[in-house]
């Protein structure tokens, strides 16, 4: 092959975890209600239980009073430009991917001007004009998609640095009233990839991205609480989970093998499958009907990283901490090694679903 195949690759990852952990017993004085807004029959201890079974969550982090969603996102860009070993200005562009921007504590008032991407920027005290920083709203599969874009611009060879910030304050933005607010937190992560010339071509090696609007754009949205007596125009995250869930189902892992084929391996080649932490039984749903597109029904047992138990769902941010953990070796049973074929995957509001395969450098 060619001297001068350009390659992306990430040469630096970063998080941050907020320190205040929520655990599912903090939910036991909530009062639940559906969406008609009738108070849930079982009790909160049944309730929780069943949520725990489902989704696999145990605890959650949620951000200080004192933090939005670009402090976190700043914190986690900061590690991981230290990472890289790199000088922030030399970086082409900070692409940011969220979905609420700044929500403060004592507000459910969305914030989004001047865009997070620029705040970060100012926070980082980068100076250079050239570094372009932009915002990416793209549901849950943001950070993911927002990582195609830098792609693209390390491919077109106009861009040699970027770094790709995923961040969200859930918590913020849940009804406290709706049991499925137990599902999401708070976080950030980040990484720093560059393009690389070489003889082969390593790092992200293909992509594949849906969106499906017809009948699907309103699974995800912004509605009132499920409590009728608080103010109907404040509005919260909302979802349609038992259809949020088929989705899943029925795209992802067709996603995920079209995006393998299209990288022409065999599934035997895929290492790990980094898969947006959103619930636990849906993630092992969606691996299982991959490995059964292939006609397999043994599925390595470390394949599939989770941190769902402890973190939570905190949207675009998932995806990005659980590649750091896992390229830091700080998860248990969990490593990277050069050559290893991974596989990045996301599924949320749009609906969106994306996915990207990557050879470890």
């Amino acid at each position: 092959m060619s001297p001068h195949t350009l390659s992306t690759v990430i040469t630096g990852s970063g998080r941050y975890l907020p320190v205040n952990v929520v655990a599912n017993e903090a939910f036991l004085e909530n009062e639940f209600f559906d969406a008609t807004g009738k108070r849930l029959p079982n009790a909160n201890e049944v309730i929780i239980q069943k949520f725990q079974q489902i989704t696999g969550i145990q605890e959650r982090r949620y951000a200080a009073e004192d933090q939005v969603a670009s402090d976190l996102g700043c914190l986690a860009a900061q590690e991981a430009i230290q990472n890289a070993g790199i000088d922030p200005e030399t970086l082409d562009y900070i692409i940011v991917a969220h979905n609420f921007g700044d929500v403060k504590a004592c507000s459910r008032r969305v914030d989004m001007m001047p865009p997070l991407a620029a705040r970060i920027k100012h926070k980082l005290k980068i100076a250079n004009p050239y570094t372009v920083a932009y915002d990416l709203p793209f549901g849950c599969p943001g950070w993911l998609q927002a990582l195609i874009q830098a792609h693209y611009y390390l491919q077109s060879g106009d861009a040699k640095r970027i770094l790709v910030i995923g961040t969200e304050t859930l918590s913020r933005v849940s009804d406290a009233y709706d049991r499925d607010s137990m599902i999401y937190s708070d976080g950030a992560g980040a990484v720093v990839v560059e393009a690389r010339e070489g003889d082969s071509k390593i790092g992200v090696l293909k992509h594949l991205t849906v969106s499906d609007t017809l009948t699907q754009t309103f699974w995800l949205n912004s509605s009132p609480s499920y409590n009728q007596a608080l103010p109907r125009e404040e509005l919260y995250i909302k979802m349609d989970g038992r259809k949020i869930y088929e989705y899943a189902l029925t795209t992802v892992p067709q996603l995920i093998k079209d995006c393998i084929d299209k990288a022409n391996l065999p599934l035997s080649a895929i290492k790990k499958v980094l898969i947006h932490q959103a619930n636990e039984k849906m993630d092992e749903a969606m691996l299982e009907r991959l490995f059964k597109l292939y006609g397999q029904d043994t599925i390595p047992a470390d394949i599939m990283p989770m941190t769902i138990s402890t973190l939570g769902n905190n949207s675009v941010a998932t995806l990005p901490v659980l590649y750091d953990l896992v390229a830091r070796g700080e998860l248990e049973g969990q490593e990277l090694h050069s050559g290893d074929h991974v596989v990045f995957a996301s599924v949320g509001a749009g609906m969106n679903a994306n996915a990207v395969i990557y050879q470890v450098p």
